[in-house]
């Protein structure tokens, strides 16, 4: 399409001197005009140009014009067809309306209709083009496009999201801290039929039980001390789309039963309130714990469990899915390059097997960070080892990508490190998790240089 050009035609007719006519007459109000003689060739001219709008005679050698708007419309669904005929009968009008058609006119006796009526069928066809990019770019944006991954653990994964997305049946999704739950949540909801409306996610865990049962569930004026006005819950939020639950197993058991009864009835009281609110919520739901175990001691609701657990996803940790750790270091590096202006080509052979080697204790989120490091440091067209955290570069591989060390300093150092890495700097959580005194911790952090 030329920049004067108002948008592009194609117009179909096997008589030549009203196709030129058409086609001239269209061509004087700015259009970009293709002509075709019949149905076929018309179909051909669809596969090499993006067309707007496409003008078919009924009356074709090859193709009846009415089925070939059916034909037009399925493979090309933002194309408008305005049908003309010689002939016309309300039948045929009717079954190219249902066809998809944005009109049928008669040849002749609505010559002056043509033209306001190619404008109002351009200015459709160009709002519906919008519209489907609008989409893809949402669907690269949030859908299952976005996750990446070749390895069998991450694809057998997708195929269940997928197969899921579909229906309004509760999902719960399995894994470690940073294997990508909410990316899947997300996907998930962008490939349901509830993908045009909202939604809504909370982690569960960064919330006291009163401020996150005001969070799912809204309060009403003057329930509890500075509660000034009507607040609307996250479900409310939600309503029509999806909510996603992360870290449900953080959830206090009071708020356990009223997200079991918004399970089984849709509806909820909210603080302060003394009538149920009725909503529409798909809730996906997503966890690091064992809800099973934690069921079995009584630290969740075995009902809840069950209810939650119809449909259950479980994301691989990174360490078991060592393939696609290139992908997804190559798709940071092309991200954060972007975002810090840099021409930054891939990474070396020795980057990769640094990454391969190291465990990943905080997975996908945290190759993401050591990309972004590595990217903010480097000054040529390649990510190379020296720009790694240094805790990588104290692992030596062996032909199968093992961690192969010799002394037992050498290892307590490296977890010591890998700890800190999990808990990102917190010493005190680092101690705990190692069981161990944080004055001890200080002390071998010391003695390994790591202060």
């Amino acid at each position: 399409m030329s920049t004067a050009s108002k948008g592009k035609l194609l117009v179909i007719d096997d008589e030549e001197r009203l196709r030129k006519l058409l086609t001239r007459i269209l061509q004087l109000e700015d259009y970009e005009v293709l002509e075709a003689a019949t149905a076929r060739e018309g179909l051909r001219r669809l596969e090499n140009e993006v067309v707007d709008v496409v003008i078919s005679d009924v009356k074709l050698p090859d193709i009846n014009g009415i089925e070939l708007t059916k034909t037009i419309k399925a493979a090309y669904p933002a194309i408008e067809i305005i049908v003309l005929t010689a002939y016309g009968t309300i039948n045929d009008g009717v079954t190219a309306i249902k066809n998809g058609a944005f009109d049928y006119i008669t040849k002749g006796d609505d010559n002056e209709k043509i033209i306001p009526l190619v404008s109002k069928a351009m200015d459709k066809a160009v709002l519906q083009r919008r519209v489907l990019e609008l989409e893809t770019k949402l669907n690269l944006k949030f859908g299952f496009e976005r996750i990446i991954g070749t390895s069998a653990g991450v694809t057998a994964a997708i195929k269940l999201a997928q197969r899921v997305a579909a229906t309004d049946t509760t999902v719960l999704l399995l894994g470690e801290t940073g294997t990508g739950k909410e990316v899947f949540a997300e996907a998930i909801h962008q490939a349901s039929p509830r993908s045009t409306k909202p939604f809504v996610a909370i982690n569960c865990s960064a919330f006291s039980k009163e401020l996150l049962e005001s969070e799912l569930f809204g309060h009403k004026t003057g329930s509890f001390t500075g509660a000034t006005k009507d607040k609307k819950g996250l479900f409310e939020e939600a309503n029509g789309g999806t909510i996603f639950l992360d870290e449900i197993g953080e959830l206090d058991h009071d708020l356990q039963a009223k997200l079991l009864r918004v399970l089984e009835s849709q509806q909820f009281i909210k603080i302060g309130d003394t009538k149920t609110t009725q909503v529409s919520v798909r809730i996906l739901a997503a966890t690091n714990r064992d809800l099973h175990e934690e069921a079995a001691k009584g630290n969740f609701r075995s009902d809840l469990f069950y209810r939650l657990s119809v449909f259950q996803i479980t994301l691989p940790p990174i360490r078991e899915r060592k393939k696609d750790i290139g992908l997804l270091a190559k798709s940071f590096i092309q991200l954060f390059s972007t975002k810090v202006n840099k021409q930054i080509t891939g990474y070396t052979d020795d980057f990769l097997k640094k990454l391969e080697a190291y465990n990943w204790p905080g997975n996908i989120r945290e190759l993401k960070n050591v990309i972004e490091r590595a990217v903010i440091l480097c000054d040529g067209t390649e990510l190379d080892a020296s720009l790694l955290p240094y805790e990588f570069n104290e692992i030596t591989t062996t032909k199968d990508n093992a961690v192969s060390a010799f002394d037992l300093s050498s290892i307590e150092k490296l977890h010591i490190q890998r700890v800190l890495n999990h808990t990102h700097g917190n010493r005190a959580e680092a101690a705990r998790l190692l069981n161990i005194g944080v004055a001890t911790l200080y002390r071998k952090l010391k003695e390994y240089g790591l202060e």
